[in-house]
């Protein structure tokens, strides 16, 4: 997959000569001495057994003394051997503690602190946190000797900021060109840099350059008739295949397409998962019906998502993240994972927007209105959103926070500096939680009003753990908040800080658990009596019960839940008998293109049912492949018919109903394809 590319260019970053100075041991007399107990390690390295070679950087760091050079050297080699053992959260405590103890100005280190870059920028990549990779590639860039590394580092660091600050990656772009032009460039690593470009294109609206360098990188990587295609070409083909679509050629889309092997397995089938759930709309991304991403993303051998990255997406690279992340807690049974060739394991992309049948409140921005409204109380203005790019405005956002810091450290002009920096999701996280940390104290200082705290509390709480992503983790960071005093007597606080807790445990639950606990927490919400009736946030709680209910099967439940709510439950999924499909079309519905080029796949389409029987509104959610089943999914449904229901004011039906539409060859097509 290609965000797991850092070690094919940047080669020399992972195999370092190099030693130890000796400082003394700090365990009993060994019988080998620290440079050859260093040299061991470093050979293990190479070597498959990655176990082995983290005892063997272990033992050494014992042997090694606390706060010196040679610690952080050992801590530093070993992160990417921690980070191999998908210990990435330990890997991350290495890199950084490793970085810490070597001297900025020892040259001689350069490559050891280009590693550790490097793995802060793979977690942070492999997190979906971009804005915090950046930070770390460039100073992995910045860090580089060699040019293996410097490419290597702008390669992953292209790829981050194509979705945080494309004018940016245009920018690293150039370097690298400059850079490529002193040196002899292997093919597959000029094919890796001509697809970013691709992509970079792709999210910028630059068609007709995306399908010049997507078919660049085809022939730099032996053109469509190779003998061999491994995972590299099938990325570099669908490029192609979304460039062609964009630009409205859907027949040469088609022909791309199908030379990526997607929905063409000789022996069984690419079924949809069994938690495979488009993300809501609204919610704290502001997700919008019309915006539409391409995700890629792994599938392990349990059936987990191994690694999700945004491809593209119409609606801005924020959004395509959210997305990302939504795939990040799908899974498929193992049995049916195993049947799967690896190769169609290892370049799934789907297409995907996000669903109406349970659109939410944001909670960030009630808490942001209670923040604004206080300091405006207090005579101090905030400065508007930026409309436009927001890696634009961050320089802008920086020279103003240095004013306020400049004329009142811990002033409340500085505090409105901060609330705009930290909402600028090209800040790192890490950078963030620091910020929110400073915000606090001044919302602190000055008697904030509890809400308005949440603020910068909440989200500097989970930016400051390293593993927030792990489950469980998010929940325990969270949970202590709630019997803090001052959240705890104010309704509006503590509704939000449970409302959040159950977002990042949902997320990570599958559909086989009940989430029983997230039910509870969310029942405190919904029947906390300081709450108004129509108040968001219970309103929120309201909506989430209700989708869990349905999820758990519990439709009379999530009816009744839904409809407290106040909203109209016309919802089909919480229907206890929606209307039935009187007639549909038949084998004709199989679009003709997929047909001859022999693809297979699903879609995953909602709609909404009129009180006469007809369909309207209807979208497609999920596809697989891409664009090749969306709009004969969404054309079904044109001609299919529903009984018809009675409304007194003649509206739906049913609304934000959801079918899944498989598309199978005929077994001798598929022989045949």
């Amino acid at each position: 997959m290609r965000i797991k590319t850092i070690a094919l260019v940047g080669a020399g970053v992972l195999a370092m000569a190099g030693g130890l100075v000796p400082v003394g041991a700090q365990t009993p007399p060994s019988t080998t001495t620290i440079q050859q107990d260093f040299d061991a390690a470093t050979a293990l390295d190479a070597k498959p057994d990655r176990k082995a070679s983290l005892a063997a950087w272990e033992k050494l760091e014992t042997r090694t003394k606390a706060g010196s050079r040679s610690r952080g050297i050992v801590l530093v080699r070993k992160a990417p051997t921690l980070f191999a053992l998908n210990r990435a959260d330990e890997s991350v405590k290495a890199a950084r503690a490793g970085l810490a103890l070597l001297p900025a100005d020892d040259a001689s280190l350069a490559e050891d602190r280009t590693r550790a870059f490097l793995i802060l920028g793979q977690v942070a990549t492999d997190t979906l946190d971009y804005a915090g990779a950046v930070t770390a590639l460039q100073q992995a860039e910045a860090s580089a000797i060699s040019t293996a590394d410097k490419l290597g580092a702008m390669l992953s660091l292209v790829t981050a900021q194509i979705f945080i600050d494309p004018t940016a990656a245009a920018t690293t772009l150039a370097r690298s060109d400059a850079l490529i032009g002193t040196v002899k460039l292997e093919k597959s690593v000029a094919a890796r840099f001509a697809r970013e470009r691709t992509l970079l294109k792709l999210n910028t609206g630059d068609i007709a350059g995306a399908r010049a360098s997507a078919l660049q990188a085809i022939r730099l990587l032996g053109g469509l008739e190779t003998d061999k295609v491994d995972i590299m070409d099938a990325s570099a083909r669908s490029d192609a295949a979304i460039a062609y679509l964009l630009s409205g050629n859907a027949d040469e889309a088609r022909r791309y397409m199908a030379y990526t092997g997607a929905g063409r397995m000789v022996k069984g089938s690419f079924d949809p998962a069994a938690e495979m759930r488009s993300p809501d709309c609204g919610g704290d991304a502001g997700l919008k019906p019309q915006d539409v991403a391409v995700v890629e993303f792994n599938i392990a051998s349990d059936g987990t998502i191994d690694q999700a990255a945004p491809i593209y997406a119409a609606g801005g690279g924020q959004v395509a993240l959210e997305f990302a992340r939504a795939v990040k807690g799908w899974s498929w049974p193992a049995e049916k994972v195993q049947a799967i060739p690896a190769f169609y394991r290892y370049h799934v992309r789907v297409e995907m927007r996000c669903s109406t049948a349970f659109e939410r409140p944001s909670i960030d921005d009630g808490l942001d209105d209670v923040l604004e409204q206080w300091l405006s109380s207090k005579g101090v203005t905030v400065a508007p959103a930026p409309t436009g790019s927001q890696a634009a405005a961050l320089a802008g956002q920086r020279a103003e926070l240095a004013s306020a810091t400049a004329q009142s450290p811990n002033g409340l002009r500085t505090l409105a500096a901060i609330y705009r920096l930290t909402n600028n999701p090209t800040v790192a996280r890490e950078e963030r939680a620091a910020l929110a940390a400073r915000a606090l104290s001044i919302a602190v200082a000055n008697d904030a009003p509890p809400s308005a705290r949440l603020t910068f509390d909440l989200p500097g709480r989970v930016d400051a753990v390293t593993d927030i992503w792990r489950p469980g983790v998010f929940e325990r960071t969270l949970t202590p908040m709630v019997s803090e005093p001052v959240y705890a007597n104010d309704p509006q606080a503590r509704a939000a800080i449970r409302l959040m807790m159950v977002d990042g445990a949902v997320a990570r639950t599958r559909k086989s658990e009940k989430n029983d606990t997230a039910i509870v927490t969310l029942r405190q919400v919904a029947d906390d009596k300081a709450l108004k009736p129509n108040d968001p946030l219970r309103v929120g709680a309201l909506i989430r019960i209700a989708s869990i209910e349905e999820r758990n099967g519990e439709i009379d439940a999530a009816r009744a839940t839904f409809a407290s709510s106040g909203l109209t439950a016309n919802q089909c999924a919480i229907m206890d008998a929606p209307p039935k499909m009187v007639s549909q079309p038949g084998s004709e519905a199989f679009p003709m293109e997929a047909m001859r080029w022999g693809f297979e796949g699903w879609t995953q389409v909602q709609f909404d049912i009129g009180a006469d029987g007809n369909v309207i509104n209807q979208r497609a959610l999920l596809s697989y492949p891409p664009f090749i089943f969306s709009e004969a999914g969404t054309k079904f449904f044109t001609k299919a018919k529903y009984a018809k229901t009675y409304r007194p004011d003649g509206g739906l039906g049913c609304g934000a109903t959801t079918t899944r539409i498989k598309f199978l060859l005929p077994d001798s097509a598929r022989r045949g394809s």
